[in-house]
């Protein structure tokens, strides 16, 4: 294979990809490092503020890559309808409230194993959504959420 039969891959997201991935489906990027040095661990671009139709996907995809959740920490005035608790491929996880800010989403994994992650406005242009996950997943990243996404311009579209 020549270097022009090698497809390319940007590993960016095209522009119309949050609007065209199915609902319950999880944009989502990690940190790919083991050190974890970060101040965030990966970014989430949710379609919608609807806790029901979001949190599922997300939860799906972080147990594949990092294995069984247990908890889920979210600002509770940022969403609709926060449950308690969700039951997400035969497995309770439960659900926090906490005025983390609606940019952050804290996932725990085991009993002290925790991710935070930052979350991407569903509103936000797709160039500035994409900037704001690769900044977040920097390993050398000491930017917090809300700073992250005024940088980058990720506020929700009007």
């Amino acid at each position: 294979m020549t270097d022009s039969d090698t497809p390319r891959l940007s590993g960016l997201l095209p522009d119309a990809i949050h609007h065209a991935v199915r609902p319950g489906t999880a944009l989502l990027r990690l940190e790919t490092t083991q050190e974890r040095g970060g101040v965030l661990d990966g970014a989430w671009w949710p379609r919608s503020r609807d806790i029901h139709a979001e949190l599922p996907g997300l939860i799906s995809a972080l147990t594949e890559h990092l294995g069984p959740i247990m908890r889920v920490g979210l600002d509770g005035s940022a969403w609709e309808e926060l449950p308690a608790r969700l039951t997400v491929d035969d497995r309770v996880v439960h659900i926090d409230s906490f005025p983390v800010g609606d940019d952050t989403v804290l996932i725990t994994r085991g009993d002290n194993d925790h991710f935070a992650l930052l979350v991407v406005p569903p509103g936000a242009a797709p160039d500035a959504a994409r900037a704001a996950m690769a900044r977040a997943v920097r390993a050398d990243n000491v930017t917090q959420a809300e700073q992250i996404l005024i940088d980058t311009g990720s506020t929700p579209r009007t």
